[in-house]
């Protein structure tokens, strides 16, 4: 297909947005405007806010980092806050309820942390983990979080927006505490973003886990990283205390690529990664934090995961770093999934960037 910013003829660029990776990143064209445009049609469609509201009068919300200013009747980014009489309401409830989806999922399990988490390789054998290897026979409590700070093009669980929309899917968090049983090892929140939702998260852990006293009990998350820092405080303490991981995922090193990509800007998931990293060297059994990217044909290439790589290494570079597969979705579903050559690329690009432990994940999708 041809760019319609610098014309030239590239196997990998989506109909929808009409740029390439170098056009969206040096804004060429107009192609950040088409995007944005993207974006606000799309969220249209499920009564979502368009951009993250900027409203001088509005309610101001901090729990992530799009900062809200919410306008009188108005919705913040996530869909989960709103401006009710000129007051900041939590939509479903704040710590009773959310708005979400939950299942039990036997272990080992596709985690996107698997191959260093106690549940599915043993790591921290006795503390954290019930078996020297995978914890067959126990199951990890999935909940899924049916709102999201950010609006991923490529989302590929983006059928929470019409659950969002519909209204569907409410449990307290003591009724999800509940769920916890003699087999539960491991609670995993992810979406949409548990940053949405996060006192709801923090509610079911702290319930979960004093249920579970004496127990072994891992809280892990797998998030776009964009809660505020006092709420990230609270995530890192409780993964650090239980054996659990926060698992970052890392969509873009670029600012304008990233907008374009998943509708806000990149910053605070990189501060948050960053103040993150400080805390690994307390608990060295289990990594406290690792980082994920998907690789998009034609948009996440090497040039990004080498940047991503090395901002991730100079952190830490013992962080442990996975590549995952693409398959097409949502609004990017007129893209291939991640060719093997796009992601052996990607590949050595992180190691030379210097970190110690790449993992490429859902291998099985490469082509």
């Amino acid at each position: 297909m041809t760019c319609k910013g610098c014309g030239r003829n590239l196997p990998f660029i989506s109909k929808r947005i009409g740029y390439c990776v170098d056009c969206l990143r040096r804004d060429i064209g107009g192609a950040l405007e088409v995007a944005r445009q993207i974006h606000i049609e799309a969220r249209g469609r499920f009564n979502l806010p368009g951009e993250v509201p900027k409203d001088p009068q509005g309610v101001q919300c901090r729990y992530c980092g799009n900062a809200c200013k919410i306008p009188l009747g108005g919705l913040g980014f996530c869909g989960a806050k709103a401006n009710k009489n000129g007051k900041l309401t939590h939509l479903f409830g704040e710590k009773r309820n959310g708005k979400l989806q939950w299942y039990y999922d036997p272990l080992p399990t596709n985690c996107v942390a698997h191959w260093v988490c106690p549940g599915c390789s043993g790591a921290g054998y006795p503390d954290y983990s019930y078996a020297p290897q995978a914890e067959y026979g126990y199951k990890n409590l999935a909940i899924f979080y049916c709102s999201c700070t950010f609006h991923c093009l490529f989302c590929q669980n983006w059928h929470y927006l019409e659950t969002l929309r519909l209204g569907e899917g409410a449990v307290s968090a003591d009724e999800l505490a509940a769920q916890v049983g003699e087999d539960t090892a491991c609670i995993c929140f992810f979406g949409g973003d548990p940053s949405s939702q996060i006192l709801h998260a923090l509610a079911v852990s702290y319930e979960a886990l004093r249920m579970s006293e004496g127990k072994i009990l891992r809280i892990c998350w797998e998030t776009n990283g964009s809660l505020s820092r006092s709420l990230l405080e609270q995530v890192i303490h409780l993964s650090m205390i239980s054996g659990g991981i926060v698992k970052f995922d890392l969509k873009a090193w670029n600012r304008n690529l990233h907008r374009a990509l998943c509708g806000v800007d990149n910053r605070i998931t990189l501060s948050n990664f960053h103040y993150a990293a400080h805390f690994i060297s307390e608990r060295t059994q289990i990594p406290l934090l690792v980082a994920s990217t998907l690789l998009i044909p034609g948009y996440v290439d090497a040039q990004e995961v080498r940047e991503l790589a090395g901002f991730i290494a100079s952190c830490d570079p013992r962080i442990p770093y996975s590549l995952l597969a693409f398959y097409p979705q949502y609004l990017l579903d007129d893209l291939p999934p991640t060719p093997r050559s796009w992601a052996m690329e990607c590949l050595e690009a992180a190691k030379d960037a210097g970190l110690r432990n790449v993992h490429l994940g859902n291998a099985h999708l490469l082509w």
